[in-house]
């Protein structure tokens, strides 16, 4: 067992097509000293979630290989999908698991993004705890204008890269390397096909509008079902739990007429988040974690 261990969850603008998305999963797992945990696509979206942990010179690594994969095969010139992105290889989160701490992280958010610029040439912002200004800590703030809106953005000596020149890459555009706590990524499925319902009730829970502190939300249309989406990243599960926020969204949802179909998580989730959707709907009166019985078996046979 690894003393050091970090996540990372990069997050690539490809989801439909399954053979790229399959070369890119490839690339990770030939790397040392990583474990690629999960591989989420979605077609709507048109992205997928990598989870992976490992030593932070393997997630160096392996991130590193994500890149040199993605790059030549993935072109924004050409993609077209439901959620906002600026780069082929969007945004590369680090967290620190174990033996890590943050600053371990913002360092290595650093080295990454550095070997990216020189490796790649795609430009690199700072992002999260690791953002050089207050303004980038926000992933959606550095993201604003999206690929399409970035050449002229970039010649903004406000929003020059932390690594690289201040050009976007022709077709793989730009990319957030940051350090942050672990997030999930979790979205509610409405029954209506009326999008600006989704976007309404997005802004009634997002953080950012006078919602839910710790929740990023937009809403999103998927066409192929037939109904719209609220999309969502809980960027504090403790502080603004799964079942609160889902709640809230049941209610908003109810006042206009429409029912929630459908949850859905993207990539992994901690344990203590589900104890919280447990406690909450079950309502047990003394609920301890032990009392899961996977849990306890661990506990007593480790």
């Amino acid at each position: 067992m690894w003393d050091k261990l970090v996540e990372c969850v990069p997050n690539v603008s490809e989801g439909r097509r399954q053979d790229v998305v399959q070369q890119l999963t490839e690339a990770v797992r030939g790397v040392q000293d990583v474990v690629l945990l999960d591989v989420g696509s979605d077609e709507a979206h048109n992205r997928s979630v990598f989870t992976m942990v490992g030593k932070p010179e393997g997630i160096e690594r392996a991130a590193l290989a994500l890149f040199e994969a993605a790059v030549p095969r993935i072109d924004l010139r050409k993609h077209q999908g439901e959620h906002p992105r600026m780069g082929a290889v969007d945004v590369v989160p680090v967290v620190p698991v174990r033996g890590v701490t943050m600053e371990d992280c913002v360092a290595l958010s650093k080295r990454l993004g550095k070997a990216i610029w020189e490796k790649f040439e795609v430009p690199v912002y700072l992002y999260e705890q690791a953002a050089t200004v207050p303004e980038r800590r926000n992933l959606a703030t550095v993201r604003k204008g999206e690929f399409e809106g970035f050449p002229e953005k970039i010649k903004d000596q406000n929003w020059a890269p932390d690594f690289g020149e201040q050009r976007v890459h022709p077709s793989a555009g730009v990319c957030a390397v940051g350090a942050r706590e672990f997030l999930i990524a979790y979205n509610v499925n409405l029954g209506t096909s009326d999008l600006g319902l989704a976007k309404d009730i997005a802004k009634a829970v997002r953080g950012s509008s006078g919602g839910f502190r710790y929740v990023k939300a937009l809403g999103v249309d998927l066409s192929d079902r037939g109904i719209v989406q609220v999309s969502m990243n809980l960027t504090n599960y403790k502080k603004s739990p799964i079942p609160r926020v889902l709640e809230c969204i049941r209610q908003e949802a109810a006042r206009r007429g429409i029912p929630v179909v459908g949850t859905e998580i993207v990539g992994l989730v901690p344990q203590a988040a589900l104890d919280a959707v447990v406690q909450y709907y079950t309502a047990p009166e003394d609920f301890r974690p032990e009392m899961v019985l996977e849990r306890r078996v661990q506990q007593e046979l480790s």
